[in-house]
């Protein structure tokens, strides 16, 4: 009787579990045949693409297409996996990864917007990018740059037949300023990809970066300009003071009185001062702006201390050519000796403790 009881029970389980087993594997085989194709397929319509015809540089052979392939090969057998325990029962042996298989497609989507955002703003960009260069190199903006004296020179520069001016090297104004406009159309993008990921941990603090420092980007425009313009400024006044300077018999004034300015003329050296001046003044406005009160006021501090130090050089050279004109006045009088040199240098010493003193 229990011979008997053992082979119906096996059948019966053999009727009930054996159509599972097959349909399982059934399932897996398809699954396998159907990732095998979408890898092939995949791998050949990727590679197809030439902007995508790349190799991995860790596996050489390896294209783009086949490690999306491979990709793509895994996870349809991980579906095949999951369909095939479901008939078998076991569907609560892999519900971790079942959740986990889940929650990775429903992120497709998000890494698809995203990478589909980016891609918009890459080729927006370069577009604007081809647009703002262009039109810069037909109006031969680097010519007018370069005449201005804001860039050195010493760039390439190539003829066009109609005339116009193609500057080739590192310090061209129209490939600068059209990758400054590829960086401003760009950074749109990349925080709205960034928000569509929808991963806070890494979109939020991503996001408020890019944001400031877009926010931040008005302000240093306006910093540039004010250093381009303090720059510009500084020049225009050098050039006058040494054109102005000579004429009025300053440097032979100087020279008579025995100071000495090196390679440069006393009026040279005037015009660089000044030049330096200005320039300071500019960068502690272009400072405030970037609100950055500690560089505003490091150079506030300099430009008070070169003042000081202007004042002081100017006491002590007055106190020199007094000096001499006094002891000048009393070698003329008759008094030769020691008189007039104590007298010179008393004099000297004098303007120089007055000129140490407004130094600080």
């Amino acid at each position: 009787m229990y011979g008997t009881s053992d082979t119906a029970y096996w059948q019966s389980e053999a009727i009930e579990w054996l159509p599972r087993i097959l349909g399982a594997i059934a399932i897996l085989i398809i699954a396998y045949v159907l990732a095998r194709a979408a890898k092939w397929a995949i791998a050949k319509l990727v590679d197809r693409v030439p902007a995508l015809q790349r190799h991995n540089a860790a596996e050489p052979g390896k294209t783009l297409g086949s490690l999306i392939g491979d990709i793509a090969f895994w996870l349809i057998l991980l579906v095949g996996i999951m369909l095939a325990l479901q008939p078998l029962g076991l569907t609560q042996v892999l519900d971790p990864v079942r959740r986990l298989t889940t929650d990775a497609f429903g992120f497709i989507d998000n890494i698809a917007g995203a990478g589909l955002l980016l891609f918009i703003g890459v080729v927006v960009g370069k577009i604007v990018r081809r647009i703002v260069e262009g039109s810069l190199i037909a109006a031969n903006a680097d010519e007018w740059v370069r005449k201005s004296g804001l860039v050195d020179g010493g760039s390439n520069a190539s003829t066009t037949p109609a005339g116009t001016t193609t500057v080739t090297g590192k310090t061209s104004i129209s490939r600068s300023v059209g990758l400054i406009v590829y960086f401003l159309v760009l950074f749109p993008f990349v925080i709205a990809a960034l928000e569509a990921l929808q991963i806070e941990a890494i979109s939020g603090p991503a996001t408020q970066t890019l944001q400031s420092s877009l926010d931040s980007i008005p302000n240093v425009f306006g910093a540039l300009i004010l250093l381009a313009l303090g720059y510009f400024l500084g020049r225009v006044a050098k050039q006058a003071i040494e054109q102005i300077l000579p004429s009025m018999g300053f440097d032979r004034a100087v020279n008579a009185m025995g100071i000495s300015t090196g390679a440069n003329t006393a009026s040279r050296t005037v015009g660089a001062v000044v030049m330096i001046a200005i320039l300071i003044f500019f960068a502690i406005k272009a400072a405030e702006l970037l609100d950055s009160p500690i560089i505003a006021l490091m150079l506030a501090q300099v430009l008070e201390l070169g003042g000081r130090i202007l004042l002081g050089t100017g006491i002590i050279i007055i106190g020199v050519l007094i000096a001499r004109l006094v002891a000048n006045v009393v070698r003329g009088a008759g008094r030769e000796g020691w008189l007039p040199t104590i007298l010179q240098w008393s004099t000297i010493a004098l303007r120089v403790g007055i000129g140490l003193r407004a130094m600080g």
